[in-house]
């Protein structure tokens, strides 16, 4: 454990987090350890709170994001405690515990109100109750009395959103039920009924009612595949009709979700919450935890290795800590672009739910298998109907095309994050850092339209109608989207082939009683050279890098260089190769590089 001075990352510092050699248990163990040890100096004196490093504001108060900054972690130490492992501080979460939920401690955690942050730790809290009972044990009769004050009581007779945060209070009440607290079997019974409705088929649930489609990291591992495993294996065996469904769906999804990972670890950014980082793979460790039966072809030693490659690529990620060795809002480097307005600097310690895989024991196939790769018998395009994807594994990356979802509420960037064409493990999003000109809109794998001469662009945010259609045996996404009231676009997209495995097609009929102006985008990529650090020079066919046509700076958008026409398109090559043409009969579009704003992109700054 890191002494109380904690961890000073300088000038190429590197993160101890990045130093494991990730092979074994005991190895991701330690990994987990690199990740608690650097939030040593940020414990409150009671040791309720952890107030990460950032001073950020979001849209619940300080305390509750201070509650975070305690709770989120224990995803990770209890699934550490839960399988055996040790932690030296352990102490300072159980003596937290204590005095977060006494009213009568300065550091009190604070009564939950309707659609209270404070209920979506009592998650992480309720879980780590169910299967670290150490914790309860240490509890006097009155602490045990605060916490169930405080994580059961309080939540029942709260309102709640009408998304997966009803399964944050099924948590809060399975802990106290497995420690003979006092819960309410009527809310958790009601509570489960009602999740039920979210689901659609297939193995997927819906993050909501009918009306909404949002089938992202959410809908996996980021609560509600995974919860349905935790709970099944909690719950298992006095409901298991309901248990043994829970695990039938993660069979039926874990064919699908497999395809979000490459074989380097990288998994497909997608939608909303991406700042959890490695929290992506967590439903193969739960998978585990509840030792489901693997649906064919699967076997233990490819989940294996689709864990193990994730961390060790996340390893590769030097920028992602802040200078004090904690996690940053961000995904490869601290970004605030993309965040959430409910990203606090304690919330990307939901990615230690991608330890779940430690509360499985030693002598579980996952752990005894040798590492594997899925990618050579799972289909290499696979069309998935309920999240409205299309997945292709040809090119040398994850891709997902994509028609269809959207967040319910206003969100930062909702359009990039859920109405893009296409998503990709090696390029990752972009989301605007501004609303002036194609350089702050980064339209990366959108189509933009402007009707003011391209000062602002409007996307694709939502659809008319979005299916997946069969053209002569092969699955094509067919959307139909508004940008403006007196504008209709009907998009196709259609996925790589064998023959052409790095292109997808794009159609676009557009239905305008006026001009607009149009500008479609490839994926964004890293504007920089691997000899000097500086910008991409014009093609070189020897290097195989740089750029076609000249990319050329905002200033001198006019530069004949910069440009080439539309047939002839515009590709650049470094950190991979992104390109894209215009296959239109007409005359007329042009091509160019579009010098994207900083900190647009998710993995590239």
């Amino acid at each position: 454990m890191a002494s109380n001075k904690g961890l000073c990352l300088g000038y190429n510092g590197i993160h101890p987090f990045a130093k494991v050699d990730i092979k074994d248990r005991a190895s991701v163990q330690e990994l987990l350890r690199t990740l608690l040890d650097p939030l040593e100096p940020f414990f409150s004196p009671q040791k309720a709170r952890v107030k990460c490093p950032g001073a950020t504001a979001v849209r619940f108060d300080q305390t509750a994001s201070e509650v975070e900054g305690i709770c989120r972690p224990l995803w990770g130490l209890a699934a550490l405690l839960a399988g055996g492992g040790e932690y030296q501080g352990k102490e300072w979460w159980f003596e937290g515990i204590k005095s977060g939920t006494d009213p009568e401690n300065p550091e009190y955690w604070g009564y939950p109100r309707d659609n209270d942050q404070r209920m979506v730790e009592m998650c992480p809290l309720g879980w780590a109750l169910a299967v670290v009972p150490e914790i309860w044990t240490s509890m006097s009769d009155k602490e045990k009395e605060n916490i169930e004050n405080w994580l059961g009581n309080s939540i029942n007779e709260k309102n709640m959103p009408n998304t997966n945060w009803l399964w944050f209070r099924i948590f809060a009440n399975l802990g106290l039920k497995k420690n003979g607290g006092k819960f309410s079997q009527e809310r958790l019974d009601s509570d489960i009924a009602h999740l039920d409705t979210f689901y659609r088929g297939g193995g997927w649930s819906n993050d909501g009612p009918e009306g909404i489609h949002q089938m992202d990291y959410y809908s996996s591992s980021f609560a509600i595949q995974l919860l349905q495993l935790l709970y099944a294996n909690l719950a298992g065996e006095e409901d298991p009709k309901r248990a043994e469904e829970f695990k039938k769906r993660a069979q039926m999804v874990a064919l699908d979700l497999i395809h979000y990972f490459d074989d380097e670890g990288r998994a497909i950014p997608y939608g909303r919450s991406v700042g959890y980082r490695f929290a992506m793979v967590s439903f193969w460790g739960a998978l585990a935890h509840a030792d489901v039966e693997l649906p064919a072809p699967l076997t233990w030693g490819m989940v294996k290795g689709v864990v193990l490659r994730h961390l060790r690529w996340w390893q590769t990620q030097h920028e992602m800590w802040t200078s004090s060795g904690t996690l940053s809002i961000g995904y490869s480097y601290p970004n605030m672009y993309m965040a959430e307005n409910y990203n606090s600097p304690g919330s990307p310690y939901w990615a230690c739910l991608a330890f779940m895989c430690l509360a499985v024991p030693a002598d579980h196939p996952f752990w005894t298998s040798e590492e594997e790769l899925a990618s050579s018998v799972i289909p290499r395009v696979k069309a998935l109907n309920q999240p409205g994807h299309i997945m292709s594994y040809l090119g040398g990356h994850c891709m997902l095309l994509s028609s269809g979802q959207a967040c319910s509420y206003p969100m930062k960037g909702t359009h990039a994050k859920y109405g893009g064409f296409a998503y990709s493990s090696a390029y990752g999003y972009s989301v605007p850092p501004g609303l002036f000109s194609l350089e702050q809109y980064a339209l990366a794998s959108q189509l933009g339209l402007s009707d003011d001469g391209g000062e602002y662009w409007k996307t694709r945010r939502l659809c008319e109608y979005a299916g997946i259609e069969d053209r002569e045996s092969t699955p094509v996404l067919v959307s139909v989207w508004k940008p403006f009231p007196d504008v209709k676009i009907r998009t196709i997209l259609i996925p790589p082939e064998e023959s052409t495995p790095n292109w997808h097609l794009r159609v676009h009929y557009i239905d305008s009683g006026r001009e607009v102006m149009t500008a479609d985008g490839s994926f964004a990529i890293c504007n920089v050279n691997a000899t000097n650090g500086r910008y991409l020079d014009p093609y070189d066919e020897e290097k195989h890098e740089g750029t076609s046509p000249k990319i050329i700076g905002n200033y001198d958008l006019n530069t004949p260089d910069g440009w080439a026409s539309g047939k002839m398109g515009a590709f650049a090559v470094s950190k991979g190769a992104v390109g894209i043409k215009a296959l239109e009969s007409k005359e007329g579009r042009q091509a160019m590089l579009v010098n994207a704003d900083p900190n647009s992109n998710l993995v590239e700054s």
